[in-house]
């Protein structure tokens, strides 16, 4: 397999599900999306075995341009070594009056894609939770603790980057007051 070509793949359909994620989110500046992402489910291997900062790079080119366009922040879940702890920007950490923690990602501890958000952005910093708006789970890493309490599943017609299969979610405010309740159409 042509690795130049695969991960250019890996850049477009990452991309392409995150504007499909975004279309449906309803997402506002500032806002918070968060990815989980084995880069050895993407390769087909299982999970933590065969890390890829190559494929990990790729994803990243996904989404960073995305994100930044639209005004949102990224939060990339590391793996369980690290308590699936997530690299955040300070600007989003102070924002969200999140305490940051003492750790550096990489590829054996954190994964590929905490290692490469660490590079990637301008003033990255570890925090332990979040509660974000929308997520991306690329390769069955289990993002939902992360999400904010009512996760409404979204269905595009990608469903896989690479071999990884991938789930994508949106939250909505929690719909209160039973029966004589009124709520708006789109929840």
């Amino acid at each position: 397999m042509n690795l130049e070509k695969s991960t250019t793949c890996l850049t477009s359909d990452t991309a392409k599900a995150l504007r499909g994620l975004l279309a449906v989110a309803g997402l506002r500046p500032h806002d918070i999306v968060v990815v989980g992402c084995s880069t050895s489910e993407v390769a087909g291997h299982a999970i933590g075995s065969a890390s890829s900062a190559e494929i990990a790079e790729a994803i990243m080119a996904g989404l960073l341009p995305i994100i930044r366009d639209s005004r949102l922040y990224l939060a990339v879940q590391c793996c369980e070594h690290l308590n699936r702890a997530l690299v955040i920007e300070r600007e989003c950490a102070d924002g969200y009056g999140l305490q940051p923690v003492t750790v550096i990602p990489h590829l054996k501890a954190g994964g590929a894609l905490s290692a490469a958000a660490m590079k990637e952005y301008s003033d990255p910093v570890v925090v332990e939770s979040i509660s974000a708006h929308a997520g991306m789970d690329i390769g069955d890493t289990f993002i939902g603790m992360h999400l904010r309490m009512v996760a409404v599943p979204v269905r595009l017609e990608i469903a896989r980057i690479g071999d990884a299969h991938l789930t994508l979610a949106r939250t909505r405010p929690k719909l209160i007051g039973g029966e004589r309740a009124l709520y708006p159409k789109k929840c």
